[in-house]
């Protein structure tokens, strides 16, 4: 929802919230009488009054990382002496001195892939 409402031009006027918000749940094809939104449209106004919204992707974004890098783990043998010693020498023990992402890259050997997040949540 708080997508949906951020893709609002500055200048149109929202009469009428709830309609609002079952218009973007059908255009996600996520609209459904028996199943309502656990997170409806009031429910957002900490991302609209205060900075918030990038702070709240950033949550998400970790939940990728760590979804992602525990596959890894899972790839490669679990937690062994190996992998902790590839995982802390290759991210963790580099901290801020090269770009995170690319820390990221030389344990996984590509980029993020939100795919182990989703299906964690159970949407894969």
């Amino acid at each position: 929802m708080d997508q949906a409402w951020h893709r609002v031009a500055p200048d149109a006027e929202i009469d009428d919230p709830v309609a609002f918000e079952r218009a973007a749940l059908e255009q996600a094809g996520v609209a459904s009488d028996l199943v309502p939104p656990r997170y409806r449209t009031t429910y957002f106004n900490h991302v609209f009054a205060g900075g918030y919204s990038a702070g709240y992707y950033s949550y998400i974004w970790s939940e990728v990382l760590d979804a992602d890098t525990v596959e890894w783990f899972k790839e490669n043998g679990g937690l062994t002496r190996a992998n902790g010693d590839a995982f802390r020498e290759k991210l963790l023990a580099v901290g801020g001195s090269i770009d995170p992402m690319d820390a990221f890259r030389a344990v996984r050997g590509r980029d993020a892939d939100p795919t182990p997040l989703l299906e964690r949540r159970g949407l894969r």
